[in-house]
């Protein structure tokens, strides 16, 4: 992954999303699209930005009197990231479930579905048995 950035906060995804969308925006753009969803105030969110700007995950630039707001990490690596951080902390024996249960719930495209069958095809052929607990030092978790 090129962009590592701190975690970022349920909040902050709302905020980076509009930007992904916009492909960057200026303060006021990304205030009223985020008023028109939420009752944030704009102190509330020109915060938002700041912490995301300090996090790295968002850069300005000045154009006149406005900053423009554009993304530093793309919004899949963000993702990828957020997901790579969440299942670091999850048992290692239970990963796979976790993940069955996400499928379960996720509506995906015919081309996601097709994909995700490949990968699960090629893992299959190296998948061990059993995987070991990452919870305790002996690994006997239950």
């Amino acid at each position: 992954m090129e962009n590592q950035v701190e975690a970022i906060t349920g909040a902050e995804w709302n905020v980076m999303r509009i930007v992904w969308s916009l492909g960057g925006g200026t303060t006021r753009q990304i205030i009223q699209m985020l008023q028109d969803s939420s009752d944030w105030k704009d102190s509330t969110i020109k915060t938002l930005l700041s912490r995301l700007v300090k996090k790295g995950a968002l850069q300005t630039t000045k154009d006149g009197n406005r900053f423009i707001y554009t993304a530093v990490i793309n919004e899949q690596e963000a993702m990828d990231q957020t997901a790579s951080e969440l299942f670091s902390h999850m048992c290692s024996k239970r990963t796979g479930k976790a993940l069955i249960s996400l499928l379960e719930k996720t509506t995906m495209t015919k081309s996601d579905l097709n994909e995700l069958q490949r990968v699960i095809e090629s893992k299959l052929k190296t998948a061990p048995d059993k995987i070991d607990c990452n919870c305790l030092p002996d690994g006997s978790c239950k």
